[in-house]
């Protein structure tokens, strides 16, 4: 058996995105675990998209056999990256020379940082990073739920962005503990990029909260919603996430998903009683 490992940068052409659906679908039924959104594939075939592929073929079958994704989703030279091996090509090695052509491709592309991601209860996942000099650092909850028609609050106003940047920068700050040079990072981000809206939450006639929607196929993803301290416990950030269904169903998505940190209480249970449910969790590892 010959194995050839290449690295392809995105945005991946059709075969080869069907080769990882494949793959990745061979894998879930196995582990019982969905790989697809953790291998970045829904975005690997864009060009806004900055991330790679390194790709591992048995030659003498022409099939894809494992490939590990590494993508800068902020543009800040920080890289996630996971990686899936055809159950039947496990233990062979392959995952480690993806890890190896990977860590070149990273030092190829200047990172300045880089977080390994493995979902939780797969089978070998957490050994084997482990075993690659990574160490855990936290997890994240996928939280869904369905894209319905919402009946919106009166007293909170929620438009598109309109140049409220002081104000943002001010509570991206206070909930997030940004500096205001990565506030003005992200909102550019948040507003440069196709797909995703930027939204500002208005009550009494002053900036309250705020939310980003990005779309995926038919799902709308919530990131960055945050409530000044001010008007914490109003309601403010039920508000954002009602509007973010009602927003998502009028555009004809299916579902909206959000991230979460599990130490994250508060917001956990802020986003349970909007209905969101737990999809899986993500572990998050740094090199030691």
């Amino acid at each position: 058996m010959k194995i050839s490992v290449i690295t392809v940068s995105f945005p991946l052409d059709g075969e080869t995105l069907n080769e990882l659906r494949t793959l990745c679908e061979e894998a879930t039924i196995h582990d019982y675990r969905v790989y697809e959104t953790i291998m970045n594939i829904p975005l690997a075939g864009s060009f806004e998209s900055k991330g790679f592929m390194v790709l591992a073929y048995d030659d003498d079958k022409d099939l894809l056999v494992g490939a590990a994704s590494a993508i800068d989703l902020m543009g800040l030279y920080t890289y996630e990256w996971s990686l899936v091996v055809l159950p039947s090509y496990r233990r062979m090695g392959i995952g480690k020379a993806l890890v190896e052509v990977l860590q070149a491709g990273l030092l190829e592309r200047g990172a300045e940082g880089q977080l390994a991601l493995v979902i939780d209860g797969s089978p070998y996942g957490h050994t084997f990073i482990e075993n690659c000099c990574y160490t855990y650092s936290f997890s994240e909850a996928t939280l869904e739920t369905k894209a319905e028609p919402v009946v919106l609050q009166d007293e909170v106003i929620i438009a598109a962005y309109a140049g409220e940047q002081a104000e943002l920068v001010s509570i991206y700050s206070e909930a997030f503990g940004d500096l205001p040079e990565e506030s003005l990072e992200l909102i550019t981000f948040n507003t440069s990029n196709n797909g995703r809206n930027l939204w500002v939450a208005h009550k009494d006639g002053k900036v309250v909260g705020t939310v980003t929607t990005a779309e995926e196929n038919e799902v709308q993803w919530v990131t960055a919603l945050a409530v000044h301290p001010m008007y914490e416990g109003q309601g403010i950030g039920t508000a954002l996430l009602s509007f973010t269904k009602n927003y998502a169903s009028q555009i004809g998505a299916k579902h909206v998903m959000l991230d979460v940190e599990i130490e994250n209480r508060k917001a956990l249970s802020v986003y349970e009683k909007a209905g969101f449910m737990k999809a899986q969790q993500i572990d998050y590892y740094v090199k030691k």
